[in-house]
């Protein structure tokens, strides 16, 4: 009898080998926070590449005392969905002073005895996403404070090269709290490739922030590289953001948040489902198949979201499935538009936007485009790309690797 044997070749991601800043920043024995009594702006996410947290780093560092943690949306351990109260680091004994509950941005009592500000946050890379906002905060605080800042640079997990999406016209920060503009803090594109650190300096050179600022900046990061492709482990930035899948739909797909939908919030695979109770999951993935859209799928499926306070929560929703078959040619920004779209053709009676839609997408006529307007997709993004050009060239001064 003879036996044979198959060898399945797999296709898997190269994998670099990164350091994030914080691991820099330990190779360079903590030099720019010598002497300094440090605040730091972190939550879970702030980790070196072996896992352990900048938190316990910074506490036990020799010549550097922390004497303050600040915490952003989610709270300091990223397991919080609401507004966040100030409280104690039960491990080092530190206070935590909210970002994210009473006031968004920090107050000249949590600045006092404070010499530096350290932040260490991981992004998305997307602009809709508290954390960019709450670095733009903090810094305005600690120039207001002269107190300088320094961040500790980590990947953009989508890549720092793909841009796309909307510029908006944003306000400029409430001088009070800036909770009101947290989530579109400056005017960038959705999909913007930069890294934390990258938006931290063209933040404080193009939008009058003016703090003095350095990045501490990564090893072995290239700009194309995906997260998966870094050898670093993944950490949920927020609770529902929790996988690289979820992070690259975003861009496109996060706009749904602000409709009459679930997106998934309280099941397995939250921004990878949208539905609701009336929808017509199969008439809508019929019509995303007749487009053809490159290095994407849309299935219907069947869901009950679970998260109290969201949409239908504890209801049989009926919805679509998204699953990315090729993220070098996936384009989330063009797959979202079409999605909803596609929602409003079925459903033009049901499907509706909620507060915040036009901030969230960047362009308050791309509703009325879309669904009575009659526009393609295609024409709405054709129509961004003088903004996106003009943008590119600003970032390019920014740009660190």
């Amino acid at each position: 009898m003879c036996t044979f044997v198959i060898l399945l070749c797999l296709s898997t991601p190269a994998v670099a080998s990164v350091l994030p800043g914080i691991d820099t920043l330990q190779l360079r024995h903590f030099d720019a926070l010598q002497g300094k009594r440090v605040g730091l702006v972190t939550n879970h996410t702030g980790r070196s590449a072996n896992g352990q947290s900048t938190i316990d780093i910074l506490f036990t560092a020799p010549g550097v005392r922390l004497v303050a943690l600040f915490s952003p949306e989610h709270g300091i351990r990223g397991n919080e969905d609401a507004k966040v109260p100030s409280g104690i680091d039960s491990r080092t004994g530190l206070p935590v002073n909210s970002l994210y509950g009473i006031s968004c941005r920090p107050t000249s009592q949590m600045l006092k005895g404070i010499d530096l500000l350290v932040i260490d946050l991981q992004n998305v890379g997307s602009r809709f996403y508290t954390y960019i906002g709450t670095v733009s905060l903090v810094m305005r605080a600690a120039q207001s404070n002269g107190i300088p800042v320094v961040v500790l640079d980590r990947p953009n997990p989508i890549n720092g090269v793909a841009m796309g999406g909307a510029i908006p016209v944003v306000p400029v920060p409430e001088k009070s709290s800036g909770c009101g503009a947290l989530t579109s803090i400056h005017p960038i594109p959705t999909r913007h490739g930069m890294t934390i650190g990258e938006l931290a300096r063209l933040f404080n050179g193009e939008f009058g922030i003016g703090c003095n600022l350095t990045v501490i900046p990564m090893q072995g990061w290239q700009r194309a590289l995906y997260y998966d492709e870094t050898a670093l482990p993944w950490s949920n930035p927020s609770p529902n953001m929790r996988s690289m899948t979820a992070a690259l739909l975003y861009p496109g797909f996060g706009i749904l948040e602000s409709t009459n939908l679930s997106v998934g919030r309280g099941t397995d695979r939250p921004f990878e489902l949208y539905g609701a109770p009336w929808f017509d999951g199969n008439g809508v993935a019929t019509l995303m198949q007749k487009r053809t859209l490159p290095g994407v799928r849309f299935t219907a499926v069947s869901f009950v979201p679970s998260q109290a306070g969201q949409p239908y929560t504890g209801k049989a929703c009926s919805g679509i499935g998204v699953t990315i078959t090729d993220r070098r040619l996936f384009d989330p920004v063009l797959a979202g538009l079409s999605l909803l779209q596609a929602i409003y053709q079925l459903h033009p009676s049901r499907f509706k936007t909620v507060d915040g839609f036009g901030t969230e997408v960047g362009d308050r006529g791309v509703w009325s485009q879309l669904t009575t307007g009659g526009q393609r997709p295609e024409e709405v993004i054709a129509r961004w790309q003088v903004g996106l050009d003009r943008f590119a060239v600003v970032r390019n001064k920014y740009l660190l690797y």
